[in-house]
């Protein structure tokens, strides 16, 4: 394929030019991606990459069930919800039977974005509230309002700080936070934090309408929270009048391995769950699924109508990511790898002083670098070093967390136990050769 694609250099000057200029780009040496195919990807010279971290194409790049059942959809119908389909009550069937049983009523849009900001009509709508508490450096779209209530953006560079009813609480990160994981007792505290902004929101007559969190922070830093910490704030937020919203854009689908959604590993059921990018494989497709109480509150006159939301085409491909993912045994798969990546990882971390802290569960992983393992200073130039070192042998990796010091590896759902191996030979060679420079 060489010499018949522009090169770097004429693409990147046509970006420039034609698009924003806060369109990031990946690498410091960019890539010219130009085919997929599950867990691989290649350039436009025909080299091929391992994709590590790109957790949108779930079941794979490209998958040719998936590409089939919108290529079939798209040649019969495709039209808006104000006519009836059986595909759209076939999919909204099919993920109420995945969901715990009282979460059945089903809103399609087109990405976590837009679902994240139906979630939040409707914890108003029930509850007539309009204050709410986020984590710490979380992200939840890319919307005027997921901006105002994601920490992560506007805290950031360019930020301009919370509105006054976007309440923050700190992140639970038991690694690096507050409260650590030699403090038996951690989890409370920092439940009593959240307990705090409900009180000062009270207090000042405003108060909380609804607790909106990712079951596992991913742009935190790719981690689990303390089972006991959910559960303690879906219970205060609770007894407050709020309601609590799960954000499973990033963990759904049985991507964490042991469970299918990522709040399971907590034993809580959210009033509202919140889908995104992966459920269609790249389609642009979201979710919200809730009580029929809520819905019921939401139901209050207003037409509600998503032109492109629950379209034929995005229901069967929808339908059939849920076939792979059951089918090809996808949530075993995850478990298992990901099991073993995680000792492998353990293993490297004894080797080389950069690695801090190795968490996550199935295909959902993070490696946090640290330049002192007392101080726990970021290694946030290392990260980058390691990520780019990375491109240049042939896998994709990405950096998340406050300090972008946190390797994230999250790839499509069928990268295997020989991929994993191929990674962490990689890894190895890219710590060793960052160590001796």
């Amino acid at each position: 394929m060489k010499g018949t694609q522009p090169s770097t250099a004429t693409l990147l000057a046509q970006r420039r030019k034609l698009l924003g200029g806060n369109l990031s780009v990946s690498y410091e040496n960019p890539l010219h991606i130009v085919r997929g195919s599950m867990q691989y990807l290649w350039d436009a010279d025909g080299r091929k990459f391992l994709d590590a971290y790109n957790n949108v194409p779930h079941v794979g790049h490209c998958h040719p069930r998936v590409v089939a059942a919108g290529q079939q959809q798209m040649a019969l119908l495709n039209t808006n919800t104000r006519y009836l389909h059986e595909l759209i009550h076939n999919y909204a069937t099919r993920l109420g039977a995945l969901l715990p049983a009282a979460l059945k009523v089903c809103y399609f849009v087109n990405s976590g974005s837009e679902a994240n900001e139906l979630a939040l009509r409707l914890a108003r709508a029930h509850t007539r509230r309009r204050d709410l508490i986020v984590l710490e450096h979380a992200y939840h779209g890319n919307t005027t309002t997921m901006i105002d209530v994601s920490p992560y953006k506007h805290s950031g560079r360019g930020g301009e700080g919370a509105p006054p009813w976007v309440h923050v609480a700190p992140l639970p990160d038991l690694y690096r936070g507050a409260h650590r994981r030699d403090d038996p007792d951690a989890a409370r505290k920092y439940v009593r934090g959240v307990e705090t902004l409900i009180e000062q929101a009270r207090a000042r007559a405003a108060p909380v309408g609804a607790f909106l969190a990712e079951s596992w922070p991913s742009v935190g830093g790719q981690m689990s929270l303390p089972a006991d910490y959910v559960r303690g704030v879906y219970a205060a937020v609770r007894a407050a009048g709020g309601v609590c919203i799960a954000d499973e854009v990033q963990t759904a689908l049985g991507r964490l391995g042991d469970h299918f959604w990522g709040f399971e590993y907590y034993d809580v059921v959210p009033d509202i769950v919140v889908l995104g990018k992966p459920i269609g494989n790249g389609h642009p497709i979201g979710a919200v699924v809730t009580t029929a109480e809520i819905a019921a509150s939401f139901d209050n006159g207003m037409e509600y109508f998503s032109t492109f939301g629950g379209n034929a085409v995005s229901c069967a491909i929808g339908l059939a990511v849920l076939d792979v993912v059951a089918d090809e045994k996808l949530q075993t798969h995850a478990q298992a790898v990901g099991g073993h990546l995680l000792d492998r990882l353990n293993a490297l971390k004894d080797r080389h002083r950069l690695i801090g802290d190795v968490r996550g569960a199935g295909l959902f992983l993070g490696v946090e670098l640290v330049k002192d393992l007392k101080s726990l200073e970021p290694a946030t130039r290392e990260a980058s070093a390691i990520v780019n070192a990375m491109r240049e042998r042939g896998v994709l990796l990405g950096t998340d967390g406050p300090y972008h010091s946190v390797l994230k590896i999250r790839p499509p759902m069928p990268f295997d136990r020989q991929d994993a191996e191929h990674l962490i030979r990689n890894l190895d060679a890219a710590f060793a050769a960052l160590a001796a420079d």
